[in-house]
């Protein structure tokens, strides 16, 4: 069991941030089903949505500990190819949630009213899947990303402690919302969260890429484009820093250092067009308006 003083505060706070952006996603959905119900006087329907949700915590969990144990036994090329393989799939996840958010934030309430009602009418499992798909993308995509973040990192144990972390804040901080105890501009939130993502997920993509060139399914492993190990060691506290943080090497490959460019210059442009491009209208409330109503009116 690691001391606080094996603790990389880096991967903890990277991690963290994956889990507080996931798991306020997913609190802020669960909210927004709970108020509708409370608000139009369907209460008896609640233990469905919490059912659903239950549901979705063990689908995720079980997909982690898949991801984690399952590659075990296999040789040194099948885990690397395996790893890198998965990295590079939990960077596509990370970005498509990022630009999700980034579209349909703000008509987010709207959009879940509207299936809820449908799912009522539907009767059965429909509020258990409802809650179900809602909640468990998020948290499939929390686990293969905290999953890829250990293997970029060698640390099984820092990004659990950041994810958890980050997904009790994002409870705590559902729960206030949700009270109306706790007002939060969520444009701001998600906007500044996502940028800081996608530059974490370059390093997932970067170090997903140095997998599979060293499974060797990818070329150019010898081929450095700069290796700064004397300037910053790895074992120092700001190269486990970077490391931890945005997942730098200090010796990186061409293939590894084209990839990150490619991929963080033109998400971060993309998406912070997006962020500011006009507004959809919302079909209700805004969902940046970071307060969920409560009971009838």
């Amino acid at each position: 069991m690691p001391g606080l003083s094996d603790v990389d505060g880096g991967t903890v706070f990277a991690n963290f941030l994956i889990g507080l952006r996931e798991g306020l996603e997913a609190a802020l959905v669960v909210g927004i089903l709970v108020a509708y119900l409370v608000k139009t006087d369907r209460r008896e329907l609640l233990p469905r949505i919490w059912l659903g949700v239950a549901v979705a915590v063990a689908i995720s969990l079980g997909f982690g500990a898949l991801l984690t144990y399952g590659p075990k036994g296999l040789s040194f090329e099948a885990q690397e190819a395996i790893g890198g393989t998965l990295s590079i799939v939990a960077v596509a996840f990370i970005t498509w949630m990022i630009f999700w958010m980034a579209r349909t934030a703000r008509s987010l309430r709207g959009e879940l009213e509207s299936r809820l009602d449908v799912a009522v009418e539907a009767g059965g499992w429909s509020l258990v899947i409802l809650a179900l798909l809602a909640v468990g993308r998020e948290g499939l995509e929390t686990a293969l990303f905290l999953w890829a973040g250990a293997q970029a990192t060698g640390s099984s144990t820092d990004p659990l402690i950041g994810g958890v972390l980050g997904l009790a804040t994002a409870v705590v901080l559902g729960v206030l919302i949700y009270r109306g105890a706790l007002k939060l501009d969520l444009r701001k939130f998600f906007t500044w969260t996502g940028a800081l993502l996608v530059i974490v997920a370059g390093g997932v993509l970067a170090y997903g890429i140095h997998d599979l060139q060293e499974a060797g399914i990818l070329p150019g492993l010898d081929r450095l484009a700069f290796d700064v190990s004397e300037q910053i060691p790895p074992s120092s506290w700001y190269g486990t820093l970077l490391k931890g943080t945005i997942n730098f090497s200090p010796a990186t490959t061409w293939l590894e250092a084209v990839a990150w460019v490619l991929y963080v210059v033109p998400v971060l442009y993309f998406f912070f067009r997006t962020v500011n491009g006009p507004a959809t209208p919302p079909r209700e409330a805004t969902a940046s308006s970071a307060q969920l109503p409560v009971g009838g009116t």
